[in-house]
């Protein structure tokens, strides 16, 4: 797995650094993961959301704040500096379980990170992603093309959360957005520190699901 550090990077670069990717990994090229945040953005799943949205389209480019449709699954979501979003380019056919198994590890990945630094979180059964009670802290949305997985996860690191303030967020009208610094306050991780923990969970999920592979092919 080839791990990269984006940095901060638009929507738009980052979406299509992974479609790129995506045809090589198809083709057999090292499994990719892009670790980055984003500058403002507001985007829609591939099966709309924008009823959830509450400002219009011309006041958010008056704000910088850029709104795009998706080809990822879910609702409405943001994404911002101080949310660390992870996309990973995977071959989904060659794992156990498909998309529905790697969907449940994505949420094992945040799950554990954020054990490492003290926080109890957990899936919400019927409500993707990770949550402290009603409290979401991580958003998940995939997409598939030619069985290699693109798009992936958000998780709110820093302290203002004020973008989700313009939607409902996820379409859930009783859902409240948190972060690592709202529940953590001053024993909140860095950026850095919580991509160096969320790297080495993956490598470590991840490739318990390729060696599981790899043994149901022998």
């Amino acid at each position: 797995m080839n791990i990269i550090d984006l940095g901060l990077i638009r929507y738009a670069e980052a979406d299509a650094l992974q479609r790129a990717r995506l045809e090589e990994v198809a083709a057999g090229a090292e499994e990719t993961l892009y670790l980055l945040e984003h500058h403002p953005v507001i985007t829609l799943g591939r099966n709309g959301g924008g009823e959830n949205l509450h400002v219009g389209r011309e006041w958010l480019a008056t704000q910088g704040i850029d709104l795009v449709q998706s080809s990822r699954g879910g609702n409405i979501t943001c994404h911002f500096p101080g949310q660390l979003v992870a996309y990973p380019v995977f071959r989904v056919a060659k794992r156990p379980g498909g998309l529905r198994q790697m969907f449940h590890d994505l949420e094992e990945v945040v799950i554990t990170t954020l054990a490492h630094f003290g926080l109890s979180a957990a899936r919400w059964e019927g409500r993707p992603g990770v949550w402290i009670e009603n409290r979401k802290i991580c958003s998940i949305g995939m997409a598939m093309r030619r069985w290699t997985s693109y798009h992936g996860f958000a998780l709110n690191v820093g302290r203002d959360l004020s973008l989700f303030e313009m939607i409902t967020l996820c379409g859930l009208p009783d859902a409240q957005a948190t972060s690592l610094h709202r529940e953590l306050g001053g024993d909140a991780p860095t950026m850095q520190e919580v991509k160096d923990v969320c790297a080495r969970q993956f490598r470590a999920i991840f490739a318990d699901s390729t060696v599981a592979a790899g043994q149901a092919a022998l």
